[in-house]
């Protein structure tokens, strides 16, 4: 009789040790997507502590430079070197960089404790789901790694809530320092649940192009920030950063063509369907992470509402966001085609933009709640959706890096976006509130520059001149979204070229967390594939499979009795008590299908233990091969007869999916 046992290995992960290591990953996850936002509505009590308004962008920019240039890094040494003590090395980073943050009695080291976090960062958001397969088998996989795409989800709408509810009621440094306790929580149990045996991958891993890449990003972001504003946009030193990041840029090409394993493959941009994607993808990251930065400032300086306040009052754009990332979803995967929701998501930020910028300190909340809603009802229809777009047209060897180059321009997107935003906000501001200072002299002590290096000033000044100055920064801050809007247009008119091909099954949704999240995932083309199956095989077993198998393979058997049969070809005799335990059913409820099969003779009974009989296991086998069937017949728009290891990874998953232990009876009914 096959041995199917060895041709995998079970997870070293059991019993109630499972949900706490889920539970332990998620908190980490959680800790790292949460900085992307919970930042956003502390922003402004930041700024008015620190100073520095002008640098308020690069706040939010050194943290998702950081995670979208060496997340891909972050991927690939953990396949190669184990994931366990590289998760607690991200994890002490990314404390450290809390920690910091927290102690930062400069702008200046603000920013650079945030890059420092955001490095840390980056690497919890990747190996957080590449360490799910290290815990749970295949049949639970599917279903566990969807709670990591609602984690983003949480972070989402949390993070701003939770920024201004710590500025309320502690100070800005806790919004740092409240990742201290939870990060040593988790790498505490992750030190004693997580695996460390974990199957290495080798690697050759493209260092200079990942250095490279994010050296172009930066001088890039630097240009975009300084240029019109620290420095004339003819100076020398704009024009030597421009030079500068054309020469990286060339260096990297010549470096790409040559990598073994580049970064970001150079053929993806031949794919119409990815160039026009990415284009996209840059431009609604340029909306959606300058909105978050730009939206809590104008609420709390020109409106005066509380950091928590301006917290809720987000909660429209993020709702929006959710209901339309669900919906799309659904009607994607009913009807098969994804082509209008970009169009009409991308019209919908473009009118948005426009909105946005005629807000004024007269505008009601109903209004600019309104506002805000249509902003994120318009990226929820895009982000997802470029995702399914990206995979569904990729060949199998690039189905990794294409979702991966997709969120990586997004991040890109809103490094760009934030600091062109501030840039333009930096400008706008300086010139309205000296215009506003030539009308009505300021009272001695205070100058345009104290309100522009802090927002809490204005509420200080006498009536008539606050007055003023709330209207200079609600003036500037509607500039930021004028400018926005143009930009969101031309990603508008990009949508008209993106072409809609036939949707693969395996692609017809995409995860949320790369739909929302600001790191690339790194996940190769073999281990999304992998994931999509779990995905799918999950919800299969739980829908009358093994009737259904047993039909498709020929065998006359009940389902219960497929399942017994099955189990016994994967895990080997047992006792009817431990049968019973396996199938979380009871002895008696599950004798009449052991005696079906000891009947037909495809089992025999020895000293009170279940043997299957050399018939039996040719029958096992024959259900294998129609399980291993209906997994490649899953995968058939990818051509698994063609490429080896997704033949491997099928017969590997059909020996791990049938006779698996399950959590309710009904999972054979």
């Amino acid at each position: 009789m096959a041995d199917i046992g060895s041709a995998t290995t079970a997870p070293p992960v059991s019993g109630r040790r499972v949900p706490l290591a889920i539970g332990t990953l998620m908190l980490a996850m959680l800790l790292a997507a949460l900085d992307q936002t919970i930042v956003a509505t502390a922003l402004p009590t930041i700024v008015g502590d620190l100073g520095g308004l002008s640098h308020i962008s690069w706040v939010v920019t050194a943290y998702i430079l950081a995670a979208t240039a060496f997340t891909p890094l972050w991927g690939k040494l953990g396949d190669q070197y184990g994931r366990k003590h590289l998760f607690q090395i991200a994890i002490l980073i990314f404390l450290g960089g809390s920690a910091l943050c927290g102690l930062a009695q400069e702008m200046s080291h603000l920013i650079g404790a945030r890059a420092v976090q955001g490095l840390g960062g980056g690497g919890l958001m990747v190996l957080t789901q590449a360490s799910v397969g290290d815990i749970v088998s295949p049949r639970q996989r599917g279903r566990y790694q969807g709670f990591f795409g609602a984690t983003f989800g949480v972070a989402s709408v949390a993070g701003p809530l939770l920024g201004g509810f710590v500025v309320d009621h502690l100070t800005w440094h806790w919004v740092f320092y409240i990742n201290l306790p939870l990060g040593i929580l988790a790498m505490i149990v992750i030190g004693l649940v997580l695996p460390a045996g974990t199957t290495r991958e080798k690697h050759r891993i493209d260092y200079l192009g990942t250095a490279l890449l994010a050296g172009i990003a930066v001088t890039l972001v630097l240009v975009t920030s300084w240029g019109g504003t620290r420095w004339p946009w003819g100076s020398p030193v704009i024009i030597g950063l421009a030079i500068g990041a054309l020469g990286l840029l060339v260096l990297w090409v010549t470096t790409e063509r040559r990598a073994a394993e580049p970064v970001l493959p150079l053929r993806l941009f031949s794919d119409r369907v990815f160039s026009v994607a990415v284009a996209i993808a840059f431009i609604v990251g340029f909306a959606m992470f300058g909105a978050l930065t730009y939206l809590p400032l104008f609420l709390q300086v020109v409106h005066g509402v509380s950091p928590t306040l301006s917290g809720v009052h987000l909660l429209p754009m993020v709702g929006g966001l959710f209901v339309t990332s669900v919906i799309s979803g659904r009607l994607i995967t009913r009807h098969g085609r994804y082509r209008l929701f970009p169009i009409v998501g991308t019209g919908l930020v473009t009118i948005a933009m426009a909105l946005l910028s005629t807000m004024t300190a007269q505008t009601s909340t109903l209004v600019m709640s309104l506002y805000f809603f249509l902003l994120g009802f318009g990226l929820g229809g895009v982000l997802q959706v470029l995702v399914i777009a990206v995979q569904n047209s990729a060949p199998y060897p690039d189905l990794g890096a294409v979702t991966s180059g997709n969120t990586f321009f997004r991040s890109i997107g809103g490094s760009f976006g934030v600091s062109l935003f501030g840039a333009v906000f930096a400008d706008r501001l300086a010139a309205a509130l000296a215009a506003a200072g030539h009308r009505s002299p300021l009272p001695p002590g205070t100058d345009a520059q104290r309100l522009q290096s802090d927002p809490d000033a204005v509420h200080s000044l006498p009536p008539d001149q606050a007055r003023q100055a709330i209207d200079a920064y609600a003036d500037a801050i509607a500039d930021v979204f004028l400018v926005a809007t143009p930009v969101a247009a031309v990603a508008f008119l990009l949508t008209w070229f993106l072409r809609e091909v036939p949707l693969r099954e395996a692609t017809s949704t995409a995860d949320l967390g790369e739909s929302v999240g600001a790191a690339p995932a790194t996940l190769t083309s073999r281990e999304r594939l992998d994931r999509a199956l779990a995905q799918h095989a999950d919800r299969d077993l739980r829908r009358d499979y093994y009737r259904r198998l047993a039909t498709n393979a020929g065998v006359d058997l009940p389902p219960g009795s497929c399942w017994l049969l099955c189990s016994l070809y994967r895990a080997g005799p047992g006792t009817g008590t431990e049968l019973a335990r396996r199938a979380n059913t009871t002895v008696a409820a599950g004798r009449p299908f052991a005696q079906r099969l000891i009947d037909d003779r495809l089992t025999s009974v020895h000293d009170d233990i279940l043997v299957l009989t050399e018939q039996g296991a040719q029958v096992a086998e024959r259900l294998l091969e129609a399980c291993r069937q209906s997994l490649e017949d899953f995968l058939r728009d990818w051509s698994p007869r063609l490429h080896p290891e997704l033949r491997e990874m099928l017969a590997i998953r059909a020996r791990e999916l049938l006779g698996h232990e399950i959590d309710r009876p009904a999972d054979v009914s």
